[in-house]
């Protein structure tokens, strides 16, 4: 047995399990048929290929960074713009970061491994307007699934992690059996997410029971600039930096701009329009 780590992070996603017509939702953790989804994806599959072979292996994720839910408003018109199509809301996440965990006989997994890293389709989170961010496998672990999405270091994005230094807990949500013995919490949900069958013309899907853990984030990931084991780097962009204020930066930026400072001094830009009207009055 071997476990694919999958780092699922990027400006929107979504993991739809309950959408029905102008209601899109999402799920606030990534789906079970949505992963199934991704590699069947990468494996060059079409919705109406069988995926029966797909449904043995056990799933997990770990929500690193949980993210923002934000409503679309959606319009749509046909091209040629006669007509407009349904009004719908849609919903995503936004800036979240999982770790998911893939679990099965070794030469299956590292398949998968492969195709992820040479996808024959492109993959998306959960819908195609929601590409990853970065690089999406993690690699392989020789270790039991559950040990996998414990051990692996924090993921959450550096921006976030220097704003909650003190997250103290993170969710895993896993197969309930994909649990050792003796490692059973008890905290039990059910999510109808195991998908049958991605064919348009009879999409099925069967429920599954998901147990829950809570994992105490490691010291060492959140010291500052902490890489992930992948080795793939993480994102340091801070999308909110702009808006801090900083102590005497808003001067320094006037300057850089010539707009001078609280003296009157000009920065890069000496020029004063108004300085000959001046001198002929």
């Amino acid at each position: 047995m071997a476990v694919l780590l999958l780092r699922l992070a990027g400006p929107l996603q979504a993991w739809g399990v309950k959408s029905r017509f102008t209601v899109r939702a999402t799920e606030l953790a990534p789906s079970k048929s949505g992963i199934l989804g991704m590699l069947a994806a990468a494996a060059g599959r079409r919705r109406t290929d069988p995926i029966e072979d797909l449904l043995t292996l056990r799933f997990g994720v770990r929500k690193d960074q949980p993210g923002t839910v934000v409503r679309d408003f959606h319009t749509a018109h046909t091209l040629d713009g006669s007509k407009s199509m349904p009004l719908s809301n849609r919903y995503y996440l936004s800036d979240a970061v999982f770790l998911a965990g893939i679990e099965g006989e070794s030469a299956v997994i590292e398949r998968l491994d492969h195709f992820v890293r040479h996808p024959s389709f492109p993959l998306y989170l959960g819908r195609r307007s929601c590409p990853p961010a970065l690089p999406v496998s993690l690699g392989l672990r020789d270790a039991d699934l559950l040990e996998a999405l414990k051990d692996e270091p924090w993921l959450a994005s550096y921006w976030y992690r220097k704003r909650n230094p003190d997250i103290g807990e993170v969710e895993i949500l896993l197969d309930k059996d994909a649990v050792p013995e003796g490692e059973h919490t008890n905290d039990l949900r059910g999510s109808r997410d195991v998908p049958l069958s991605f064919d348009p013309r009879r999409r099925e899907y069967s429920f599954r029971d998901i147990e829950r853990h809570m994992l105490r984030v490691k010291d060492e990931a959140l010291q500052e600039g902490s890489a992930t084991r992948s080795g793939q780097g993480e994102d340091h962009h801070d999308p909110m930096a702009e808006l801090d204020v900083v102590p005497g930066r808003d001067s320094e930026v006037g300057l850089d701009m010539g707009l001078g400072d609280a003296s009157g001094e000009t920065g890069p830009d000496h020029h004063n329009p108004m300085a000959e009207l001046s001198e002929e009055n």
